[in-house]
C-alpha cells in the first residue's frame, strides 16, 4: 500500500487540533488509503517523529516579529511569464489547490490557479521545483511530463493560519517548509527511482543576497533567491527503517533519508544576517522550533 509521510503528518496535525486520542496505525492507514498516487513503500522517519512530537505537545509556538517588507508585496506579486503560467496550471490540474488526502478534491476557498505566481524556482540537471504562491499561501511544485504523477497541489497559508500573512517575517529569514518530492518514474515501465528531493523554501527580507542550505552530514546547496523568496533542493536516498517502526503491512523496510538542515542568510558583504538551525522534515515556520529546555 502506498504511504505518504506528508499526509500522515497532516492527519496527525488534525488530531492535535481536535485534541483527540491518537491511533497512529489507524491514521497511517487512512493517510495511505488516500494516497494512490504515491509510488514508494517507505516512510520518512523524521516526518513520523515530527508529527508524533506535534501531537504529544513537544513543540511550542514561538512569537513572530515583523520584518521588513519583502520584495514581493501583497499587492504586487511578480507576474507570470507564459512559461510560468503553464507551470502553475500543470501543477494544479484541478484548477487550484486540492485536499491533502484526496488529490481529486479541489478546495475552492484556497484560490484558483490564476491567483498563483511562480515566486522562485530551483533548477538542476534533474529538473526543477518551484515555490508557487498567492497573497494567501503557497504550493510547492515539481513539474513532470507524466501528468498523472504530479505531486498534489497541497496549499499552506503564509503564517500557517487563514487568511495568510505574506509580509509577516521571523526576522531576515523565515523557513516556511521542508518537504520531500518524488522524481518521475524511469522508462516505459515507469520504474520507481530509489531517491527523492529534499525541498526547503521560505521568505527573506530586503538585504538578503544569498541563502545556503546545509543538511546534516555535509550535503549543501545555494538556494535560488528571487522576489523575496528562496527555495533549494537536494537528492536523497533510502535508509533502512529502524526496528519498531510500524507493524504488519505498515512496517516499511526502508525510509526516505530526511536529515535536519541549517539554513543561513547572507548579505551582500557575505555577513550572516539570519539563520535557522535544526530545520526538520515537515517544518512549518518558527512554530516548529523545539521548546527551550528547562
Amino acid at each position: 500500500m502506498p504511504i505518504n509521510e506528508q499526509r500522515i503528518a497532516e492527519e496527525l496535525r488534525l488530531i492535535a487540533d481536535e485534541a483527540q486520542p491518537v491511533d497512529p496505525v489507524g491514521y497511517a492507514t487512512r493517510a495511505g488509503a488516500g494516497a494512490s498516487r504515491r509510488r514508494r513503500l517507505s516512510w520518512s522517519l523524521a516526518g513520523l517523529v515530527t508529527a508524533t512530537a506535534l501531537v504529544a505537545g513537544v513543540f511550542v509556538v514561538s512569537p513572530l516579529r515583523e520584518g521588513g517588507d519583502i520584495a514581493a508585496q501583497v499587492a504586487a506579486l511578480p507576474r507570470n511569464t507564459p512559461e510560468q503560467l503553464r507551470l502553475v496550471r500543470d501543477c494544479m490540474p484541478m484548477g487550484g489547490p486540492v485536499h491533502n488526502m484526496d488529490p481529486g478534491l479541489r478546495i475552492p476557498e484556497e484560490g484558483r490557479a490564476e491567483d498563483f505566481r511562480v515566486l522562485t524556482e530551483y533548477r538542476d540537471k534533474e529538473g526543477s521545483t518551484a515555490l508557487v504562491g498567492s497573497t494567501a499561501g503557497f504550493v510547492l511544485c515539481t513539474p513532470t511530463e507524466q501528468k498523472d504523477m504530479t505531486e498534489p497541489a497541497v496549499f499552506t497559508y503564509w503564517g500557517y493560519q487563514p487568511p495568510g500573512s505574506l509580509t509577516r517575517l521571523a526576522g531576515n529569514l523565515t523557513v516556511d517548509a521542508y518537504e520531500t518530492h518524488d522524481p518521475p518514474p524511469v522508462g516505459p515501465e515507469r520504474r520507481q527511482r530509489n531517491d527523492s528531493y529534499l525541498v526547503i523554501a521560505g521568505r527573506v527580507a530586503p538585504g538578503v543576497q544569498r541563502v545556503e542550505i546545509v543538511w546534516k552530514g555535509g550535503r549543501r546547496t545555494d538556494a535560488r533567491v528571487a522576489n523575496g523568496f528562496f527555495l533549494g533542493r537536494m537528492l536523497t536516498g533510502l535508509v533502512p527503517a529502524p526496528e519498531g517502526l510500524g507493524e504488519g503491512p505498515l512496517k516499511p523496510k526502508q525510509i526516505v533519508d530526511t536529515p535536519s538542515a541549517t539554513v543561513t542568510a547572507y548579505d551582500q558583504a557575505g555577513r550572516v544576517i539570519g539563520q535557522e538551525k535544526n530545520v526538520h522534515y515537515s517544518w512549518r515556520g518558527p512554530t516548529s522550533r523545539p521548546s527551550p529546555t528547562p
